[in-house]
Parts: structure tokens; C-alpha cells; sequence
């Protein structure tokens, strides 16, 4: 056995695939360019590191259900002047969850609420950062479901350590009192240390009205809004104009 075949041996036993994906290749950087062994070790560990990490970062995409093509960088900044192109940008920095400060989107359907949020969500997943992404309907649904199983607790934990929770579409219709009650019981227990973001096609002053008791409501309210930052976004639909000029084109091509 070479020493290279007992030391990929040792690698493997030892679970270290991103030395041993790289060592033949560093082995010869290192020979090339006379390296000294302590910066081909450097080299070495740094190939593990990187490859735990984008596992890391892959596994939290996973968990989040969030699409790895919803980036920043595949949102057409151009299409709407309303968004404020820097403010979307400093946001992705992940500051405002060290804050456990929260977001809210608010504007018409198809503006970019969704991918904006998601894109905040990717850029979290990205520094190691857990998240949750659910939409409206599903986010109670879950819960119900965790309840009727006797698994709410479970449930319930996971999503107060979440370092943010994104909910899609807030406020699409009202809440019985049994989901006020669920939602007061999450937002409470993060409250000041864990952040959220909400997309909503409502503006912030019709959100108490979805709920039944108006006590729960303006207390929910009030830890919600407390150092949030409000993203008002304006304009004609982004997947309605794209179409239109999807139309255009096909009638240009078939003139021609």
C-alpha cells in the first residue's frame, strides 16, 4: 500500500472527503511550487472547510424550502423604481437578524415580495443561518396538523430557535382564534432576539382585522412592528408585464 493509498484510507475513516477530494491536486500545487508543509496543510484544511460549508449551506436551503436559483442576483432590480435597490441590498447582509429585528414586504401581487424575501432567506442560509419559510396557509396548517399529532411542542421549539421565519402572502385571510393563538405563542416567544419576515399584498393597518380578539391583536401587533422595517413596494405586476411583453415579441416574430 503507498502512502497516498493509506492516507485516502485514513481520510475516508476519518469522513474528511474534501482533503481527499483535493490532496492529489494540492499534492502537486505543493511539489510545483515548493510549498512548506504548513501551508499545504493550511491549503488541505481549507478544502475541508470550504466543502463543510457548502454542505451547510445546502442542507439549510433544504430545510427552508427555499429554490436556490431565488437569489439577489437573479432579481431584475430595473423593473419596478420603487424598490430602493440599496436598502434590498443591506438587508441581505443578515444585520437585522443579529438585531432580531423584522421585515415587512408590502405591496400588489407580483410586484417581487416573494423573491425578495426569499432572496433575504438565501443570503441567510449562506452565513449559516437557520431558516423557515412557509406561506400563510401552510404555516397554520402545519401547526394545526403538529397539535392534532400531539407534536406541537416539537414543532413550536423548532420554529422559536429558528433564526427567521419568512411567512408568504400574511394576512391572505382571517384567522379563527385558535391560529391568533398559535401565531401570539410564536411571535412572543421570539420577540426581541429572532427575526421575521412578512410579505403581505395588505397594507399594515388592515392586518388587525384578520384577527378575532383585538386585545391578542394589538399585543401581537405591537411585537411585530417594534423595530421592523417596512419595504413598501409599488408598481404593475412583474409576471403581468412580462407576459405582455412575451405577447410583443411573438407578434413581432411573426410579422417578420
Amino acid at each position: 500500500m503507498t502512502n497516498l493509498t493509506q492516507i485516502s484510507a485514513q481520510l475516508r475513516q476519518l469522513k474528511l472527503s474534501g482533503i481527499l477530494d483535493s490532496l492529489e491536486l494540492r499534492l502537486m500545487e505543493a511539489e510545483s511550487n515548493k510549498l512548506s508543509f504548513s501551508e499545504l496543510l493550511s491549503m488541505i484544511l481549507a478544502d475541508e472547510i470550504e466543502l463543510r460549508k457548502n454542505r451547510r449551506f445546502e442542507r439549510l436551503l433544504k430545510r427552508a424550502q427555499l429554490e436556490s436559483n431565488q437569489t439577489l442576483e437573479s432579481f431584475d432590480m430595473n423593473f419596478n423604481p420603487s424598490i430602493n435597490a440599496s436598502q434590498i441590498r443591506e438587508l441581505t447582509l443578515c444585520r437585522f437578524i443579529e438585531k432580531g429585528e423584522n421585515i415587512f414586504f408590502i405591496g400588489p401581487t407580483g410586484t417581487g415580495k416573494t423573491h425578495l424575501a426569499k432572496a433575504i432567506g438565501h443570503a441567510a442560509c449562506r452565513k449559516s443561518l437557520t431558516v423557515e419559510f412557509y406561506n400563510f396557509h401552510n404555516f397554520f396548517m402545519e401547526l394545526t396538523k403538529a397539535d392534532l399529532a400531539h407534536s406541537f411542542y416539537r414543532l413550536f421549539n423548532r420554529l422559536i430557535k429558528a433564526d427567521l421565519i419568512i411567512i408568504d402572502d400574511f394576512g391572505f385571510k382571517k384567522l379563527d382564534q385558535k391560529s391568533s393563538e398559535y401565531l401570539y405563542a410564536v411571535v412572543d416567544a421570539r420577540y426581541g432576539s429572532k427575526s421575521m419576515i412578512l410579505t403581505s399584498n395588505r397594507s399594515m393597518s388592515d392586518w388587525i382585522k384578520i384577527f378575532p380578539d383585538p386585545i391578542m391583536a394589538n399585543a401581537l401587533m405591537d411585537r411585530l412592528c417594534h423595530n421592523a422595517h417596512q419595504v413598501i413596494i409599488k408598481g404593475e405586476s412583474y409576471r403581468k408585464e412580462k407576459g405582455v411583453m412575451r405577447k410583443k415579441n411573438e407578434t413581432k416574430n411573426q410579422r417578420s
